[in-house]
């Protein structure tokens, strides 16, 4: 059994594991309990009533944080000719075909967000077990497929954040860092709770928010109050 630090004792004792807080209170709660020595990252951890083994049941899409996640995100583009000059201009990290190379022989993988244009998606497929493990492989339903490299790159520097559901039916994203405002987190929450809520499967039945519970990466669980943000 893995040991609890005094620092967590501390201030878990701050929250009660039997109550079901109200968004904003709980924002607050998790910004104070949030005392490690870095920048902890805020977390949404959402249970769905759904079934992912169904591929009609499966939620998955991207949204953009209207005030980011608070991390420096490096993007590679897979382009070729002219499209390598455009994604570069548009603030990629990295750009071009030789990145396959690196990735696929040197297992090159310095970088958050990976991104194709259409023409490359043949030559990428040769690294999808490598990029596919990381939930890195470029995907048309993300927008990480595209001729569009100077809003695809923008948005995936600006905030924009891929959720899908996993094997036990939950969603988890990162929601900005614990530094961040209370106001600027609770705009991230609900852009991100409206947006899943929007994508609720028309098989799914019964409860759809099963739970959702706001966390920082080393702050103890804050459970919210499902009902209520089925009305936001």
């Amino acid at each position: 059994m893995p040991r609890v630090g005094k620092r967590f004792k501390e201030v878990s004792n701050l929250v009660d594991r039997e109550k079901f807080y109200e968004l904003e209170e709980a924002v607050e709660l998790v910004k104070k309990v949030a005392t490690a020595k870095f920048d902890e990252t805020v977390e949404l951890h959402l249970k769905l009533g759904v079934d992912s083994r169904h591929a009609d049941q499966q939620v998955r899409n991207t949204v953009v944080l209207p005030n980011g996640t608070g991390k420096d995100v490096k993007v590679a583009v897979f382009a070729k000719g002219e499209k390598v000059n455009e994604a570069l201009e548009a603030g990629a990290d990295f750009a071009g075909e030789d990145l396959i190379d690196r990735v696929q022989k040197e297992n090159w993988m310095d970088f958050d967000v990976a991104i194709a244009t259409p023409d490359m998606m043949g030559q990428v497929g040769k690294v999808a077990r490598v990029l596919g493990p990381r939930g890195l492989m470029p995907n048309p339903k993300a927008g990480t497929v595209t001729f569009d490299l100077a809003k695809a790159v923008k948005e995936a520097k600006s905030g924009k954040v891929e959720y899908r559901t996993d094997k036990q039916n939950i969603v988890h994203v990162a929601v900005g860092k614990a530094s961040f405002g209370e106001k600027e987190l609770l705009e991230n929450i609900k852009t991100l709770i409206r947006s899943v809520i929007k994508d609720k499967p028309a098989s799914a039945k019964g409860k759809y928010l099963r739970s959702v519970t706001i966390t920082s990466t080393m702050g103890p669980g804050v459970k919210l109050n499902t009902v209520r943000l089925m009305e936001l």
